[in-house]
């Protein structure tokens, strides 16, 4: 069954396709690869479907988007391998035949997506080249939102990505889950690609609306089949708990008019209390690690501002102390940045500048948009406006996301100066 062709105007099956690829992308590359066992085949296939149904669906987008283009590119793919004489002559990525497999004990069989995750994530290949590869094959992705979202200039990702196919095919890596014992040396790297498609999604790098619901939904949608996968992993299980208790709060992040709602501003009744339930209790689990893993520490976090019934019930001294503990097991600019904020709140705006300041030559930061915000904001709270307008104006500079450039000009207006 189809929307009947007097329905299926151009601009609706351009919406149609381009929601596919939201939503289906990995989905449909993961499902063709498995033909093809060659990531640039596979690629180029699935391109060659979407491409087919802006056409093709002009007679009726299909009920179900994702098996119509599964079908289109895996028989496309089919044709292809038809065509070669030796599929491991003519497609060498995956020599080895891939075993059958059995669910973990308490786990369960993950799908082709995961498989997808494992073998971008490969140790042959650097870290740098896992992550940009699972955004841009797995996450669907375009190279320019890659390297926005890895801060890399747009040649370097587009060469680091080539590179990495060719190394993938090149090291014969296989096209499956890792065995028990190989997977704690490869799921950092897949937690680490989970987590940074999941904060693609919460704040857009750039454009009009403020989240991508989609990234989002994808990284939560991975994040619990690796916990599926690893029911004993405790990082996965934070992993997950941070998703949750983050997530929780979209639909108050901006008002009805779009525009972007800070935490004090927030109706927290409509905050999704079934994920905070679920998230607070795999916050338990994950912090019974010894010691605590960057993400258990994050999802404490979040758990502490899910947990407070008001903005003015926060407790800010207990969420600096977890950020002084993911310092030590996470050294990182943006955590620092972080606790700068929290200090800020526990102790008093002055601290707060203080803390700010001493980032101020952070190489990280320099284009960090958040810092200059966050000193803004300090500096308006401490009265000294026309110092907050340049650090406003500092803020916007490297602010490309359209709801916070205008909450930031939002805010600058209000300084009245």
């Amino acid at each position: 069954m189809s929307i009947p062709p007097d329905t299926a105007a151009p601009a609706a099956v351009s919406a149609a396709v381009a929601d596919a690829h939201r939503r289906d992308w990995a989905r449909v590359l993961a499902a063709t690869v498995r033909v093809t066992r060659d990531l640039d085949l596979a690629e180029e296939c699935v391109q060659e479907a979407y491409l087919t149904a802006l056409t093709a669906w002009q007679g009726g987008v299909p009920t179900s988007p994702a098996a119509w283009l599964t079908t289109s590119a895996r028989n496309r793919a089919l044709d292809r391998v038809r065509r070669a004489a030796v599929l491991q002559r003519k497609l060498p990525l995956l020599i080895e035949p891939e075993p059958v497999q059995q669910p973990e004990a308490g786990g369960a069989f993950p799908d082709d997506r995961l498989r997808l995750v494992f073998t971008c994530c490969h140790p042959a290949l650097a870290v740098e080249a896992q992550i940009a590869l699972t955004l841009r094959l797995v996450c669907g992705l375009t190279t320019p939102e890659v390297a926005k979202a890895l801060l890399t200039a747009e040649t370097t990702m587009a060469a680091r990505i080539t590179r990495a196919k060719k190394k993938i095919a090149a090291a014969r890596i296989p096209y499956r889950v890792p065995t028990a014992e190989q997977l704690p040396e490869r799921v950092d790297a897949v937690l680490h690609v989970v987590h940074l498609l999941y904060t693609a999604g919460h704040t857009a790098a750039d454009g009009p609306a403020l989240t991508r619901p989609d990234l989002a939904g994808r990284a939560l949608d991975l994040a619990r089949m690796l916990r599926l996968l690893l029911p004993q992993d405790r990082e996965v299980a934070g992993l997950l708990a941070l998703i949750l208790l983050t997530d929780a709060r979209r639909a108050t992040r901006v008002d009805d008019a779009g525009r972007l709602q800070l935490l004090d501003a927030q109706d927290r009744s409509r905050w999704d209390r079934d994920a905070i339930a679920e998230g607070d209790a795999l916050v338990r689990l994950a912090l019974t690690a010894r010691p605590p893993g960057r993400y258990a520490l994050q999802a404490a976090i979040a758990a502490v501002h899910a947990g407070s019934a008001r903005f003015e019930d926060t407790d800010w001294a207990e969420i600096v102390a977890l950020y002084d503990l993911l310092l030590q097991r996470w050294p990182s600019p943006v955590v620092a940045l972080n606790r700068a904020v929290a200090v800020g709140l526990a102790h008093g705006p002055l601290a707060g500048l203080e803390a700010l300041d001493a980032l101020a030559a952070e190489p990280q930061l320099a284009r960090y948009p958040y810092l200059a915000a966050s000193r803004a904001d300090v500096l308006a709270r401490l009265g000294r406006a026309e110092e907050a307008r340049l650090a406003y104006d500092e803020a916007l500079v490297f602010t490309a996301n359209e709801a916070e450039r205008d909450f930031l000009l939002d805010r600058r207006t209000r300084l009245g100066v």
